[in-house]
């Protein structure tokens, strides 16, 4: 039974993640479909970039909360004790379950975003200092290049190095997650990063200050 019930968590953490924020609101006050429009990605900055920032704002924290309420889920299971190792990994699994969600959500014919955002929701859930940073290291990146994917990529790979140097976190767990995280961002924006060797990856426009007359 306990068993049933870790894995029903799961699905439903997954069915949170497959919450598909960027195509819905596109087709329900845009009458479009966001994957057909700008690069293709049912994101929050595809959003910001077809439909404005208003609408692509709450897309961004939509899917920032979708993260967090998935590894909230680990509290209705009495099974382990909150900030255990054990606790910690199945917060991850909750958490990979929304990320996957997102990537394939079920309710938009398995073709969504690349999870950056939902992926922040959730180590922000898990370690909300150490997200902190890493939001610090995106910010900085993204004012100099103005490169959204650049800007997640680099966020991402400082994780890791955030919690153990910064942090000094011993937690096996916590550290094989904030390796998971690095590793995933990066497989999720290959396509990205070979248009940046190719410097042919757009910059955010959205993100240029308009000049005055």
């Amino acid at each position: 039974m306990q068993i049933i019930f870790r894995i029903a968590l799961i699905i439903l953490a997954y069915l949170i993640g497959s919450v598909a924020t960027s195509v819905w609101m596109g087709k329900r006050y845009f009458n479009k479909d966001i994957r057909d429009y700008g690069s293709g990605n049912a994101g929050a900055t595809n959003t910001i970039r077809v439909f404005g920032w208003k609408t692509g704002i709450v897309v961004m924290l939509v899917d920032l909360f979708k993260g967090w309420l998935a590894v909230q889920l680990a509290f209705l299971s009495s099974f382990y004790i909150p900030k255990s190792d054990d606790f910690i990994t199945y917060q991850m699994i909750l958490g990979a379950a929304a990320i996957l969600g997102h990537i394939f959500p079920v309710y938009a014919q398995f073709r969504g975003g690349k999870g950056v955002a939902t992926m922040f929701g959730v180590v922000f859930a898990i370690s909300p200092v150490a997200t902190a940073v890493t939001l610090g290291v995106f910010l900085i990146t993204i004012f100099i290049t103005r490169y959204v994917s650049l800007s997640s990529v680099l966020a991402g790979f400082s994780f890791p190095f955030v919690i153990v140097l910064i942090f000094h976190t011993t937690s096996s767990s916590v550290i094989v997650f904030s390796l998971i995280v690095a590793i995933g961002l990066l497989f999720t924006h290959q396509k990205n990063i070979e248009r940046l060797l190719r410097k042919e990856e757009a910059k955010a426009s959205f993100l240029r200050l308009r000049k005055t007359t």
